[in-house]
Parts: structure tokens; sequence; C-alpha cells
């Protein structure tokens, strides 16, 4: 007969497995408010770009996040089981994208975002999807060896969590590139509280103060889509 004591654990457990999924309150709170001087309030965002972002709860973007989510986490699984027995593990892509891990992980701060980016530049072929735009899970990409500007920002991402990054500090940003006149995607890494952008198209990091000619339209982390609204805004000025 289950005792009150057991009720109470899988109440425990529950609840934590909740939080695993959706992450904290913290997390998902777009916007803050800060007070920088006397009597003036500025909205600043604790994501990439320092623009005010809400998440959405639909969308073809979406969709297709928590689609490639799904596929994500399972390659997770499999990256794991052959991290900690290579010899027995049956995926190439696995063990070649293990290997850029291995590389990432002999270095610290910077220089490990650094490697990542420029490893996974390299073994991946700029190829285009076409009007289908799939977006694919990182051992798919692997094992193809090439893929889109968003098949390199989640082959990053994957690299970067089994290299010991926080998931809190990373994060796929859809942007829009002024110059270019095009959307792009890029990996989104933070670090001493600065976010840095991995780009497919480039082999050194920018943060994204310097990315200029980048226009921010989502943000994509674990359990939710943001979408971006502007500029950071006074909030005098924004009645």
């Amino acid at each position: 007969m289950e005792t009150a004591a057991h009720r109470r654990a899988w109440r425990v457990i529950i609840a934590v497995c909740g939080l695993m999924l959706l992450g904290s309150a913290a997390d998902l709170r777009a916007g803050t408010l800060l007070s920088p001087g006397a009597g003036m309030l500025v909205r600043k965002s604790a994501e990439p770009f320092g623009v005010f972002a809400f998440a959405i709860s639909d969308g073809s973007l979406r969709q297709k996040w928590f689609a490639l989510k799904q596929k994500f986490d399972d390659d997770m699984v499999q990256l794991a089981l052959c991290d900690g027995d290579r010899d027995h593990c049956a995926s190439p892509a696995a063990l070649k994208l293990l290997a850029i891990v291995d590389q990432a992980r002999a270095r610290d701060g910077r220089a490990r975002l650094g490697e990542t980016n420029r490893a996974i530049n390299l073994a991946i072929r700029a190829a285009n999807d076409g009007t289908d735009d799939v977006w694919s899970s990182p051992l798919a990409t692997f094992a193809r060896g090439a893929g889109d500007c968003e098949d390199y920002a989640i082959a990053k991402l994957a690299a970067l969590r089994l290299a010991g990054v926080a998931v809190e500090d990373l994060r796929i940003v859809v942007v829009r590139d002024v110059r270019a006149g095009e959307a792009h995607a890029v990996a989104a890494a933070r670090l001493d509280g600065s976010w840095l952008m991995l780009d497919n198209r480039r082999m050194a990091m920018v943060e994204d103060e310097n990315a200029r000619t980048y226009q921010p339209l989502f943000v994509l982390y674990q359990a939710a889509v943001l979408k971006y609204v502007g500029e950071p805004v006074q909030l005098s000025d924004a009645r």
C-alpha cells in the first residue's frame, strides 16, 4: 500500500522532471527591467543582442524546432553512449563529432568555443536545402557531411553541451542578414556575461553587439521559441 512518504517522494521526482523539461521561470523570462540612472527605466533582454523578446506558442518555426528537438535529444543519448564506449560505437557520425568534442574539452573558455566553431565549420560542407529547408539532427548532418546554416548551429549546440558548456548558456539565433538580404541562423554561447556568435560564415567569433549586419528575429532555447520585438526602448517612450 502506498504510504504518504512514497507519495511525497513521487511529487518531488515529478517536480524535478518538470523543471528539467521546461527550464526555470528565470530561464524563460526574456526581459528584465533595469535602472541605469535616476528616474529612468530601460527594457533590456538577457538574450543575445540585448533586445526584448517574448515566448511564442505557435507558428511554423516553433513546430520545426520542437520536431527537431526530439531528434536532437535522441542523438544526445546516442552520443553519450558512444562517448562512454568508443570501441563499441556503431555510428561513424557519432565518432566524428566526438573527435571534435575531445578537442574542445582540452580547452577552456573562449578557446573551447572557438575550437568548436572552427572544427565544425571545417567538418561540414555548406549545402542549401532549397525550398524544403530541412532542419537536421547533429548525427544526420555529420552522416551526410553537409548542411545548411541551421544544421551547423544545431551541431555546435550538441558539441558544446558534450564539451561541458551549460545548456542555459547556449542558444540558436535566427537573424536577417541585412547585407545579404536573407535569413540566417547561428549558434550563440554566453561567456563571462557576453554572447558570442558561432557562425558558419566565419571562423572568428564576434560578440552579438558587433554583429551589426544581423537583425535578430527569433531565439531558440530548450523548450521555448522567443520572438524579438525591436530595439531596447525607454519605458516612458513606449507608453
